[in-house]
């Protein structure tokens, strides 16, 4: 009977308005944060299709920079520094050779030289196994690595255009190389072998006991600054990175913080379509609360009476809290019914592309961030409207 007496200035209109406006908010906010949960782990999972545990770094060399002093090689407090960030597990240094190098090769009658260089890194960051992979000054043998993009240019562009035959990586590893080192006024003449090519390291690697020994014996025996690091990350998506390397200047090899920049401008477009969301949602709720309040002023006689005879302001604000309950449970079941057909639209196509990136979580980001969205307007608006009721008791009680 209450609510037969109450809802005679109820504008269907504008119910209806608040109904479809918050709607379109709250499916936009849902949307946003289950198309993010659902793409986020295509680039940060384990066997994630641009995952790299590694990044090379180094700084950007300038020939005014060279005039005023600036170097391109790293000083041990470059080396501190970024040691001391969150997503730095290790930091690896690239040990430059500092005497010259020389290698000859014969292939059919053909001898073959140029001059060359080494660098060394670590052992740890070495994405070759081999057992060959040691060195030992008696026997004269350097264990060589070189990059498999070294091998894919001579089989298919400098061998195809000179007529010579194309060489696998068992043959190259047969291969004996004529090496010649120069330096501090002495030479040495050593064979190498190619032990294994490198996907991750772009340079031409020889042992760190090598490198050692060989620039005691032949460079100036100070130690050089690296030009190069290799740094060893907790997390390469972690937007972090992308941060401090844009902020100090260097530059990473090939697409090594695509990951990480592909995360960022990800959160970035969530991040603007859930606050466009979110905005339509605080509009809609503030015109839902405004046509209550003109509707609580609208019946504010009837209210009285029902007050003057016996009703509590409680059992009087339970019709408009139905309403308003009621109003916010549709909304929040189309909502979720809109973000499992949009799912199911874009899903197709994900997991089509990446099938080993996606999770089985579901819809239970949107259902959970629903729920709150939904308990929060629900509880904001029982107590909008208990306050106000309240309020025009308490003036009838001034009055009288």
């Amino acid at each position: 009977m209450i609510w037969k007496l109450l809802k005679q200035h109820i504008s269907m209109s504008q119910l209806v308005g608040f109904f479809f406006a918050n709607l379109c908010g709250m499916t936009i906010v849902l949307v946003g944060i289950q198309f993010y949960c659902d793409i986020l782990p295509v680039f940060t999972q384990g066997d994630s299709f641009i995952k790299k545990d590694y990044l090379i770094i180094s700084k950007k060399v300038s020939t005014l920079g060279s005039f005023i002093g600036r170097t391109s090689t790293f000083s041990q407090r470059d080396i501190d520094e970024i040691s001391e960030q969150p997503f730095c597990k290790s930091v690896g240094c690239f040990i430059p050779a500092q005497f010259n190098v020389s290698a000859g090769l014969g292939i059919q009658n053909m001898r073959m030289s140029t001059d060359m260089f080494f660098e060394s890194v670590p052992n740890k960051y070495v994405d070759v196994q081999s057992d060959k992979w040691t060195f030992e000054a008696e026997t004269g043998v350097i264990p060589i690595i070189v990059p498999r993009n070294y091998l894919n240019l001579y089989n298919f562009g400098f061998a195809q255009s000179r007529k010579l035959p194309q060489l696998s990586e068992g043959v190259m590893g047969m291969i004996n190389l004529d090496i010649r080192l120069t330096g501090n006024g002495q030479v040495k003449q050593m064979k190498g072998n190619i032990v294994g090519f490198s996907n991750r390291l772009n340079t031409i690697l020889v042992p760190e006991s090598f490198m050692n020994w060989a620039n005691a014996a032949l460079g100036s025996g100070k130690q050089s600054e690296p030009s190069r690091l290799i740094v060893e990350v907790a997390n390469p998506t972690d937007d972090s990175i992308v941060k401090f390397v844009q902020e100090k200047g260097y530059e990473t090899e090939g697409d090594q913080l695509d990951a990480g920049k592909t995360v960022w401008f990800l959160k970035i477009i969530v991040g603007v379509v859930l606050s466009v969301g979110l905005l339509i949602c605080i509009l809609s709720i503030y015109i839902l609360v405004l046509s209550i309040y003109l509707l609580l002023q609208k019946n504010t006689t009837k209210l009285e009476n029902l007050m003057l005879i016996g009703y509590s302001p409680s059992r009087i604000a339970r019709p408009y809290q139905g309403l308003t309950i009621a109003l916010n449970a549709l909304i929040f079941c189309g909502g979720i019914g809109i973000v499992c057909a949009v799912r199911a639209a874009y899903m197709e196509v994900v997991e089509n592309l990446f099938p080993q990136g996606i999770g089985s979580q579901g819809i239970l980001p949107a259902l959970l961030i629903g729920g709150v969205l939904f308990i929060a307007v629900c509880l904001l608006n029982i107590v909008i409207i208990r306050r106000k009721i309240n309020f025009i008791w308490w003036e009838r009680m001034k009055k009288r």
